[in-house]
């Protein structure tokens, strides 16, 4: 696959205006992420075989030992947001990963030559993963008949919607990592101290108030709880009978609607601003 080039926007009529090279350089970008799912379809299908095992397997098994009236829903239509956030976060966290290879292989260099800003860059690296991730996460919901879900367009509006919100999210944390960590096994490291209990802290297998207090309470900060949450109160909005269960909770209720997507779009937002700056220091 030939590497997206960033050339200067120049036209006939003479030098682009500066927005323009600036979006450009973001379509670049993302159209250089899009590329490389297209053609690493074997990459793309592992990262759908984990969430697909969980489904099935694990939900599968559990579903007859999970009693429906606790969770208000068939364990694996419960399981179903859990595994739309862990589809989108393995390539949202890819975004950082990605970062911190092409500094050390000098590709960075190259970008970084571009008549950009360092901080457009940055954007455009975020923009496309967050695309990818969330496209990925769309090829999930074909499984919503399966695990009793209806394929209603709205629905699904939604769904998509949210992952967007949520791979912004992890995608901005990521790239905040890698703008700070310097060596890949550092970052591995972290990440593997990290992922695994956010999403088990999420609401993604069990419902947060059958945790001990402090974990509840460490559930409150945990961005992905959001996520989780946010898709499955939008199941709970577009299906009759279908309670949203055991997500995070403010003085004893959960936070509104529309708030938790505010809290993942600013959180998303901050920590890139923040990434930006650091981004922005001359290597």
């Amino acid at each position: 696959m030939s590497a997206v080039t960033l050339r200067p926007a120049a036209t006939d009529r003479g030098s682009a205006p500066r927005l323009r090279q600036e979006l450009r350089a973001v379509h670049a970008l993302v159209q250089r992420d899009l590329l490389r799912l297209v053609c690493q379809r074997s990459h793309t299908a592992l990262v759908l075989l984990q969430p697909v095992l969980y489904l099935f397997a694990l939900g599968g098994g559990l579903a007859a030992l999970i009693p429906q009236a606790s969770l208000g829903t068939g364990y694996q239509t419960y399981l179903f947001p859990g595994m739309l956030v862990m589809t989108v976060q393995t390539p949202a966290i890819m975004v950082g990963i990605r970062l911190i290879t092409d500094r050390q292989s000098g590709y960075l260099r190259e970008l970084l030559m571009a008549p950009v800003s360092r901080s457009t860059l940055l954007l455009g690296s975020c923009a496309g993963g967050t695309v990818v991730a969330a496209a990925q996460g769309a090829v999930l919901l074909c499984l919503a008949g399966p695990v009793g879900l209806p394929y209603d367009p709205v629905l699904l509006l939604l769904l998509l919607g949210g992952m967007l919100l949520a791979s912004f999210a992890i995608t901005a944390l990521a790239l905040a990592l890698a703008v700070t960590l310097r060596a890949p096994e550092t970052f591995h490291t972290l990440l593997s101290l990290l992922m695994m209990p956010l999403l088990f802290l999420s609401g993604a297998f069990f419902p947060l108030d059958s945790l001990p207090g402090w974990a509840r309470a460490l559930a409150t900060v945990n961005p992905l709880a959001y996520g989780v949450d946010l898709l499955r109160r939008c199941v709970s909005l577009r299906v009759p009978g279908q309670a949203a269960v055991g997500g995070p909770e403010w003085a004893g209720g959960p936070p509104p609607l529309l708030l938790e997507a505010g809290l993942l779009l600013a959180l998303g937002t901050l920590t890139l601003l923040w990434a930006a700056r650091r981004f922005g220091r001359p290597e």
